[in-house]
């Protein structure tokens, strides 16, 4: 009995002028694998791991990826609920939980996912207000799993996670910029509306300074910077560099083994031009200067040269300019609350 074994890229239609002494073909599946076989039109269970044998003229089989697989939805344009207009993103992972139902029910399963997802992003997020979005990130890409999945389980997938990528705020709600957050106090007072890390954001910037006093309706009321700031400080380059100056007399071993981790900024001034500047913190006793470092750095954060000022000055919380689009990060948010750390010694 003659057998011919396969390799993972061959197919079928192509040995079939060679098929007329063999009896059976072997075919290895791998653990992450199984074939889907139809004999002679009819679908039969999934086949695999190990060796799976079929017919030859009789037998058509597919292959199917069961590992976790992943894309991104580019920032599209969503019209919110009180007349705004946000530039939202997400990553989705994805997997194959039947491999029979996902080969009969859709030709091109990676085409169709992505297209669901989209629509399902801009769907949902219409209904949500531009706080809501800002503030409650990590508890809507739960939401958008649960929606994308009511339509593609009858596809015989599965989406695991969903995380939404905040851009730039386009067009300011009707009514203005957001008013004062009001939220009653429960556990750690004014944050149990954020979860996940933007909670953990709030919680480290704003846990300690930013929550006014409480008022007689036992609430929290969070103030609005766009709204209500001081003065505008007026940057330049010059100023910038002025304040690495101030930084690297404060830099120290104890400082780099509290944060351990290296930050780019990326600024940009009001005439248009951009300055780039480093503050390492990862080894040694920690460097600061003007460029890029000389290697990936752990957190980017790109925003103005006046909003850069305003934060290391205390004027400007951090989180507010996260939330508002004004300061935008590239990296673990964890590791870039670790910055507090030094202006905390700046502001001593």
């Amino acid at each position: 009995m003659a057998v011919l074994v396969l390799q993972p890229d061959c197919h079928l239609p192509c040995l079939y002028l060679h098929l007329y002494n063999i009896s059976y073909i072997r075919v290895t599946v791998p653990n992450y694998q199984r074939i889907v076989v139809f004999r002679l039109g009819r679908v039969g269970p999934p086949k695999g791991p190990g060796i799976v044998l079929v017919l030859p003229l009789i037998d058509q089989w597919q292959r199917v990826d069961l590992r976790t697989r992943a894309f991104n939805i580019p920032p599209c344009q969503v019209a919110t609920l009180d007349g705004g207009m946000l530039s939202v993103g997400a990553d989705i992972q994805f997997r194959i939980w039947n491999p029979v139902i996902s080969v009969l029910s859709v030709q091109d399963l990676n085409a169709s996912t992505r297209m669901t997802a989209q629509k399902a992003l801009t769907y949902s997020l219409a209904k949500k207000t531009v706080r809501e979005i800002q503030t409650e990130r990590v508890k809507l890409g739960e939401y958008l799993v649960m929606d994308i999945n009511e339509m593609t389980r009858p596809w015989g997938l599965e989406v695991d996670r969903a995380e939404l990528t905040l851009g730039s705020l386009l067009k300011e709600p009707q009514e203005g910029p957001s008013g004062p957050l009001i939220m009653p106090p429960s556990g750690v007072p004014g944050l149990e509306g954020l979860t996940g890390p933007i909670q953990q954001l709030a919680m480290h910037f704003l846990g300690q300074s930013g929550i006014s006093k409480p008022q007689q309706e036992d609430c929290i009321i969070f103030t609005d910077e766009l709204s209500s700031a001081p003065q505008a400080v007026v940057a330049t380059s010059g100023s910038v560099e002025e304040l690495l100056g101030r930084v690297e007399p404060l830099l120290s071993e104890a400082l780099v083994d509290q944060v351990g981790a290296s930050f780019q900024f990326d600024i940009s001034s009001e005439d248009g031009q951009r300055f780039s500047y480093y503050v390492d913190l990862s080894q040694g006793s920690g460097a600061a200067g003007a460029g890029s470092l000389c290697r990936e750095p752990d957190v980017t954060l790109s925003m103005s040269d006046s909003d850069l000022l305003a934060m290391f000055q205390g004027v400007l919380r951090p989180f507010s300019a996260y939330t508002s689009g004004r300061l935008k990060i590239q990296g673990d948010i964890k590791t870039a609350m670790k910055l507090e750390e030094l202006i905390k010694l700046l502001k001593k």
